[in-house]
């Protein structure tokens, strides 16, 4: 009875070594077709297909840089105009993009506050009239002996108190845009208008009629166009290739043919998360259909730039990107992502984080490569 148990035993043994053997024997072919980067050819094949295989030259590369960035506007030239006293927005007409002038009235606001600061204002030009009046007669009187020098003293202070505190109203009425020695009793007005501190055009309206506001209200937010510049972001590999003074033409995507003329005025000393540093140029003539935030392309020529180069059909292009092929040995090959940069003569600059000017690369006929990469990975 033991011996017919181990005979059962062996065909089940030798069926689960037989499974384990099947599996190790998929997972070793899944790995070996894990890499869809790498490709094999004969040499008989390298020779039929011409390709031949080489270093990156270093040279010097005369070309454009294409860059791409956004109109933008410094902060001296956005203005945030608030009000200094609080009230009640009795009419604007104002909507974002409309162009202003400076001086022109942005909106109205109506408070009973504003009535009693100019009250206070003729109170106290009233009160400065008087403590005069009686400073003077004073004055006649201590020379005479007929009133005291404390008396006199005390009527020169009151009339520099009036004095200082109709000058402090006289600033608070030119602060919310009431001229002082203009107002009487017969033109108090409960409203002020509220004026456009520069030239530009309107980019937000943050209030609406018959809402209140407060002295830390931002109720209007406008841009002077006369400065805006264009802000673009360069690659850390071509940063240095640029410099201030450099000229720059700029151009919108929907009309290509017509160019705007600028000038680099600074260069941003830190990278973005993206390895990526802004370059600010300054428009040489303003355009107003240049608006903020609009999407803008440029070119800078640079000259004499030291880079890796290699042939044209050294390249090759897969699903919108650039690619070579790196030579590992034993004719292996693997495709290696690049980014591309001038071009000159035949020759294209490429970067790549792995590719020095020692690494063996293919450098022509590389599509062949790519070919039978692909095909390889389709029949598979």
């Amino acid at each position: 009875m033991k011996k017919c148990l181990f005979y059962l035993y062996i065909p089940l043994f030798l069926t689960a070594c037989g499974e384990v053997k099947t599996d190790n024997a998929a997972e070793s072919a899944e790995e070996a077709v894990a890499d869809t980067t790498l490709v094999n050819i004969s040499a008989q094949q390298m020779k039929t297909a011409a390709i031949e295989i080489g270093t990156a030259e270093e040279r010097a590369v005369s070309g454009s840089i294409r860059l791409q960035g956004t109109i933008d506007v410094p902060p001296q030239s956005t203005v945030s105009v608030s009000f200094p006293l609080g009230g009640y927005l009795k009419s604007t007409d104002l909507l974002p993009g409309m162009h202003v002038r400076k001086g022109q009235v942005l909106g109205v606001l109506q408070d009973m506050q504003f009535i009693q600061l100019q009250q206070d204002y003729l109170t106290a030009k009233e009160r400065l009239n008087l403590a005069t009046n009686e400073y003077k007669r004073y004055e006649e009187l201590n020379v005479n002996k007929a009133a005291s020098d404390k008396v006199f003293q005390q009527s020169r202070v009151e009339m520099e108190t009036q004095r200082i505190n109709m000058q402090a109203l006289a600033e608070k009425l030119e602060l919310i845009g009431i001229n002082a020695r203009r107002l009487t009793s017969s033109n108090i007005s409960k409203s002020v208008n509220i004026l456009s501190p520069i030239d530009g055009f309107v980019a937000k309206v943050d209030v609406n009629i018959g809402k209140y506001t407060a002295p830390t209200d931002v109720l209007f937010e406008l841009v002077n166009p006369k400065d805006i510049h264009l802000a673009l972001n360069v690659f850390e590999q071509d940063v240095n290739n640029l410099s201030i003074g450099q000229r720059v033409m700029a151009f919108k995507n929907d009309r290509p043919e017509k160019k705007y003329e600028a000038e680099i005025i600074l260069i941003s000393k830190n990278l973005n998360a993206d390895r990526t540093a802004t370059v600010h140029c300054h428009f040489e003539q303003f355009d107003p259909s240049l608006l903020p935030g609009m999407f803008m392309n440029a070119e800078v020529e640079v000259q004499n730039n030291k880079a890796l180069t290699l042939n044209e059909d050294a390249i090759v292009r897969w699903q919108n990107n650039y690619y070579v092929f790196v030579a590992s040995g034993d004719n292996n090959f693997k495709m290696t992502k690049v980014s591309l940069g001038n071009k000159s003569a035949g020759k294209q600059q490429i970067t790549a984080a792995d590719i020095t000017s020692s690494t063996k690369l293919v450098t022509r006929n590389a599509y062949t490569l790519l070919m039978k990469l692909k095909n390889s990975g389709e029949e598979e």
